[in-house]
């Protein structure tokens, strides 16, 4: 559940906009890079200090700020200050544990999206946030580590490759986006292969550690939903709204990634009944094995009960049985109880109750 639920202790009682990071720190010192470019020239640098990016505010270029940690609110303080964002954005910047959505503030655009990946061997679907503003000249992006899915943008835009050196923010904007859901593709077939490999161990053999791995798939599609359906709402106001930053060339990428994140949501759902048809089949097949185990333990039983009453009756300490005093008393009675247990059987086996 840690998940789906972060502290927010050190935020009770504040006022509205007071910068306190919620989440996890993630880097000792924040990082910053700075890229600008236009159809002709291009520059890219790692600033020391936040300050050092300020002159890119309002320029004929275009320029992708980005910042990896969070935990610095100083860095985050500056950055606000100076190109005027609404205290209450720099908050939802901080906090980590926030559902994905988009604000128009007019003069800018900010979005909050969420990065998924997988850990390596089947492990634990992380999540990190990336909330992005976006301008008429610049877009910045805020992350809470190190890496992401972003390094083919950098190479296209470095090696000037198809339009992107030409095109404005907004379109920027729009491949930051499209990197992150199509990286969700790539989680999803991650799962559909463990699903896959899960159904032909609950169809062979299932055990404790089935079930367990059924659940952990349920958790993370919950998970997955939870992180994705959000996004929909998001790309619909951008392709849909009136802000002008965003200009209707770009409006038909975003409704292609409208379609993309439907796309998501379907497999999903897909997904999650596969799951519940799992969990039905592996108490199923819990089911059958009980009661095959009690099927055999029942024949067994069946067998034994005339044995037993033989057995009972011969076994009683009266003086007058005749019986007793045969000299193959014991001999026959052994075998009465052989022919009986065997009639049971071949009856049994006739019924095809085994």
């Amino acid at each position: 559940m840690r998940r789906f639920l972060q502290k927010r202790s050190e935020k009770t009682g504040l006022p509205p906009g007071s910068l306190v990071h919620v989440g996890e720190r993630k880097l000792e010192k924040a990082q910053i890079s700075v890229i600008d470019f236009d159809g002709t020239r291009y520059q890219e640098f790692s600033p020391t200090d936040i300050e050092e990016s300020f002159p890119f505010k309002d320029t004929s270029t275009v320029t992708w700020i980005n910042i990896n940690g969070l935990h610095e609110t100083d860095v985050i303080d500056k950055i606000g200050r100076h190109f005027g964002f609404h205290p209450l954005l720099l908050e939802d910047i901080l906090n980590t544990g926030g559902r994905p959505k988009t604000e128009d503030f007019g003069e800018y655009i900010f979005v909050v999206l969420k990065m998924l990946y997988q850990e390596e061997d089947g492990g634990e679907i992380l999540s990190e946030q990336i909330s992005l503003i976006f301008g008429e000249s610049y877009v910045i992006t805020f992350q809470e580590s190190v890496g992401d899915v972003f390094d083919p943008i950098r190479s296209r835009i470095k090696n000037n490759k198809g339009r992107i050196r030409k095109e404005r923010s907004d379109y920027i904007a729009y491949i930051i986006i499209d990197a992150i859901v199509d990286n969700y593709f790539n989680v999803l077939e991650d799962i559909a292969g463990y699903i896959e490999d899960t159904e032909e161990v609950l169809l062979a053999k299932p055990d404790a550690e089935t079930l367990q791995t059924i659940h952990g798939l349920k958790n993370d599609i919950l998970f997955l939903r939870k992180s994705i359906w959000p996004l929909r709402e998001i790309i619909n106001v951008l392709a849909r709204g009136e802000n002008q930053l965003v200009r209707e060339p770009t409006r038909i990428y975003f409704r292609d990634i409208y379609d993309h994140t439907v796309q998501i949501m379907d497999t999903l759902d897909t997904f999650r009944d596969i799951i519940s048809g799992m969990l039905d089949t592996y108490l199923s097949s819990m089911s059958n094995r009980m009661n095959e185990v009690m099927k055999v333990l029942t024949i067994f039983a069946s067998i034994f009960i005339p044995l037993t009453f033989m057995a009972g009756v011969y076994g009683m300490n009266f003086e007058y049985m005749p019986e007793l005093t045969w000299p193959w008393a014991y001999p026959a009675l052994l075998v009465l109880m052989l022919g009986v247990g065997i009639t049971m059987v071949v009856m049994f086996k006739r019924k095809k109750w085994f």
